[in-house]
């Protein structure tokens, strides 16, 4: 491997986590030495990457510091491509032109053989099934803003009943949306598919817990791993 792509793998590494790493954990994830880790972030911080910490401390990377966008590697190339494709044909149509400016926007600093693996990447998205009947828009800035939704719901059985709910996630699969909320009536979080919402109003009024801490209990409770950075 060159030192410009350890150095690289260095910065992502340390990007991926929000807490302080140990030389030795950073140093065992890149495959060198201590020696050779003290030296790349020496040469990263004379550079102008923001690591704080020091041997026996850990090290991070402070918010602030990009990579310009001619560091991608072919393979996350085409990762961003599907990505945004995806979401071209999943998202709502706000979501949608978000995903297809943010490509335009990547492709215009790429430099020519990377444009090219971007023009021709070959991983294709088949059309969506049908819009949900939901403002997803709407859920999508509820969650942003930690404003409660009021909804008209039927479940399973057909059952119809009016929420107020703590949106905090919004889960997209190929034939439906899922709002992962905390529900008042319930006391306790539950799943609500977009097909089965026959109303969705906003509100103004935010709820009391963060929706970090929401999800985060939510995670907890399914058995999800908290991974750093996600």
């Amino acid at each position: 491997m060159s030192r410009s792509a350890r150095l690289l793998d260095l910065i992502q590494l340390l990007r991926r986590h929000r807490r302080p790493l140990s030389g030795h954990a950073i140093a065992g994830a890149l495959g060198v030495s201590l020696r050779t880790l003290y030296r790349d972030i020496a040469t990263l911080q004379a550079q102008g990457a923001r690591i704080d910490g020091a041997p026996g401390l850990g090290y991070a990377l402070r918010d602030g510091y990009l990579l310009p966008p001619l560091m991608f590697a072919a393979d996350e190339v085409e990762a961003i491509v599907l990505g945004m494709r995806w979401v071209s044909e999943r998202g709502d149509a706000q979501l949608a032109a978000a995903a297809r400016d943010a490509l335009a926007k990547i492709a215009a600093v790429l430099p020519a053989e990377l444009r090219h693996e971007l023009d021709t990447a070959a991983l294709l998205v088949g059309p969506g099934s049908e819009p949900a009947r939901v403002d997803e828009a709407a859920v999508r800035l509820a969650i942003r803003r930690q404003h409660k939704l009021r909804i008209d719901y039927r479940d399973a059985d057909g059952r119809a009943s009016r929420r107020l709910v703590w949106p905090f996630a919004l889960g997209y699969f190929d034939r439906v949306q899922v709002i992962v909320a905390w529900c008042e009536l319930r006391g306790a979080t539950r799943h609500f598919r977009s097909d089965r919402i026959a109303a969705l109003e906003a509100t103004a009024e935010r709820y009391p817990r963060s929706r970090q801490q929401l999800l985060k209990d939510w995670k907890r409770e399914q058995g999800i791993a908290a991974a750093d950075g996600i």
